[in-house]
């Protein structure tokens, strides 16, 4: 795991500045503390900051092909790099090292932009061709590494991270107003924008060229469902099934150096110990973090049982409220966008943790998305399924749910009753489902003003466009679609490369890997939910390898009691930021609104995400706008 960064200037006449890639880098030394390198050319400017995984002594990158005319900034692992060089030697290549970088180089030279295509692993990658001026920025399928870049028209710059871009002092940070709406409606940040103008992210599966002044995206893989016939085989896939796990695992833990696993007591995290300990040679270490609040499931008695099974070293710690306060302004500049992901403070803290024994980790993040394990997608596919049968029935279900909500208070219910008129793609908005109820009470306009009723126009496109392209797939896979576009690599994989590596730990997800998502693309949906079962082929997989206490137990995600500490210790400060002066001067919400927010919480509960999104959105305007560079 590193940090790649880079210039490339349009106008030959004018020189690169080295200076400022060597800024960028020291913006990101935490990505990579063990080593640091420059490449220097007419044009371009490529830097590097290295975490050691992977052929210790002799991996220093920047890496050049045998003469010198193609070099490569490289930030990820390839797992199948073995197998690719000993094709490549047999093609005629010479290599220096042991490492997987060199190979990216020689396939390159072997394929062009077609490399992409025999790659397994995560990875974001710049590659400059002297020959031809040209630079070759790439993206893993999936986007488990990030990168992002800005071009002002006479130059080019990249980075792993936002704050190494802004490293540049020609870089302006202005605040994108589509970036607000796209924020408030997904409470992170999809697809190509930033919440700075001009800021971009190289969207998972695509690769950036540019060359002769010019610059073009195109995309290289995608997410493909089939919809085979139900039970099609099942018991046949549930053992393929297992053995590609067992096969991927063994995979993702190539490594020079300790690897362990972040073990949340869940069915994922425990198989993926189960597979871990097969394959490993010595006793492997495991990393638990819980919290001390009846409000919330500790999840530290399951972990103790999966590490007791399989005789793991673990270790465990638990956050406070006020270890999560002294964090946010962190938080903040670690993850460099907004996000409402009060989890990813805790992966910080069990990654610190982990970084005292390892530098590598395998998370088991990613088998719900694949394998549609939340309850939300088995309850809007009954509810899809509900609207198909006609308007009798849809008018029966709306009256219940409607009263449910009313009598029993529930807002479940209530949304629910909501959704029976508007079709999926209307509602849909990845994992934060709807935007119809999100921050209505913030503002009085009703148009596409940032906290308005209505999606804004991005929002709406963004999700609009992807519901076509799976136009003919059922509502599961629609919304696993979706979440695998937004959701996933915009929220969840952010938050897993941002807080590890601000601890220089490479994360590992073996349930992303794309060979993994396509196997699941392929299964039909009864295989992943039937009844009131969801991932029903992965536990299947799982079982007599996995406790039955763990592998019966109810999902409980990754739980934080950020809501009972928003009603408590941490009210008075986080309400303080939020009637600030500044804050309230940004322009974004009325005052009184924010004010009656705040105060229906105190009285009711709820409402913390939101009030986690407005403080994360405050402390990014003081981290990235407002600070000096």
């Amino acid at each position: 795991m590193c940090g790649i960064c880079g210039q490339v200037v349009f106008d030959e006449r004018v020189a690169p500045d080295s200076g400022i890639v060597k800024n960028m880098l020291t913006a990101m030394h935490h990505r990579g503390p063990d080593d640091e390198g420059i490449y220097v050319s007419p044009t371009a400017v490529l830097g590097h900051k290295r975490l050691s995984i992977i052929d210790l002594s002799r991996g220093a990158q920047p890496i050049a092909n045998e003469t010198n005319t193609v070099w490569i900034v490289f930030n990820g692992e390839i797992y199948n790099y073995k197998d690719l060089r000993r094709d490549l030697a047999g093609r005629g290549h010479t290599f220096r090292t042991d490492t997987d970088t060199e190979v990216i180089v020689h396939l390159y030279e072997e394929y062009g932009e077609e490399c992409l295509q025999k790659l397994q692993g995560m990875f974001a990658f710049a590659i400059w061709d002297d020959r031809r001026r040209k630079l070759f920025l790439a993206r893993d399928r999936v986007g488990i590494k990030p990168v992002y870049y800005s071009c002002n028209g006479k130059r080019l710059i990249f980075a792993s991270e936002i704050k190494a871009l802004t490293a540049d002092p020609s870089l302006r940070r202005e605040v994108d107003p589509d970036g607000i709406d796209l924020f408030l409606t997904f409470n992170y940040m999809p697809g190509e924008k930033t919440l700075l103008r001009n800021v971009f992210k190289l969207n998972a599966g695509h690769y950036l060229v540019a060359e002769n002044g010019k610059i073009s995206i195109q995309q290289y893989w995608d997410l493909a469902f089939e919809t085979p016939p139900p039970e099609d085989g099942l018991a046949r896939k549930t053992a393929e099934l297992a053995e590609l796990l067992r096969q991927t695992v063994r995979d993702h833990m190539i490594s020079d150096v300790p690897v362990g696993v972040l073990l949340s007591g869940g069915v994922d995290s425990t198989a993926l110990l189960s597979f871990a300990h097969d394959h490993s040679a010595t006793q492997v270490d495991t990393f638990t973090v819980g919290f001390d609040d009846r409000t919330v499931t500790d999840e530290r008695p399951f972990a103790r049982i999966a590490a007791k099974t399989f005789a793991a070293n673990h270790h465990e710690m638990s956050i406070s409220a006020q270890d999560f306060l002294e964090f946010l302004p962190q938080y903040v500049w670690h993850m460099e966008e907004p996000v409402c992901e009060p989890p990813a403070v805790a992966l910080y803290y069990v990654s610190r943790l982990a970084s005292q024994r390892v530098k590598v980790l395998l998370s088991g993040e990613g088998g719900d998305e694949a394998f549609a394990g939340y309850q939300n997608y088995r309850n809007v596919m009954w509810l899809e399924r509900a609207k198909r049968a006609g308007w009798p029935v849809t008018r029966a279900l709306a009256f219940l749910l409607a009263r449910a909500g009313r009598w029993g208070r529930s807002q479940r219910a209530r949304k629910y009753s909501d959704l029976m008129k508007a079709p999926l793609s209307a509602h849909y908005f990845s994992r934060t489902w709807s935007p119809l109820n999100r921050f209505s009470r913030l503002t009085g306009d009703s148009g596409s003003k940032p906290g308005s009723r209505v999606p804004s126009p991005a929002s709406a496109s963004l999700i609009k466009s992807l519901f076509e392209k799976v136009a003919d797939q059922s509502p599961l896979n629609q919304m696993l679609y979706v979440d695998s576009k937004t959701w996933l690599p915009d929220d969840l994989l952010v938050k897993a490369d941002k807080m590890t590596m601000a601890n220089s730990v490479e994360l590992r997800v073996p349930f992303l890997d794309h060979k993994v998502l396509e196997f699941a693309a392929r299964l039909p949906e009864s295989a992943k939910i039937r009844g009131l079962t969801t991932k029903r082929i992965l536990k299947r997989a799982f079982e007599g390898r996995i406790p039955q206490a763990i592998l019966n137990r109810p999902k409980t995600g990754f739980p934080v009691p950020y809501e009972s500490w928003f009603r408590g210790e941490l009210r008075a400060p986080l309400w303080d930021l939020l009637q600030d002066r500044k804050t309230r001067e940004r322009g974004y919400f009325e005052p009184s609104r924010v004010d009656m927010l705040l105060n229906d919480s105190t009285r009711n509960g709820g409402s913390a995400s939101e009030i986690f999104s407005l403080v994360t959105l405050e402390l990014w305007h003081r981290k990235f706008v407002d600070a000096t560079p």
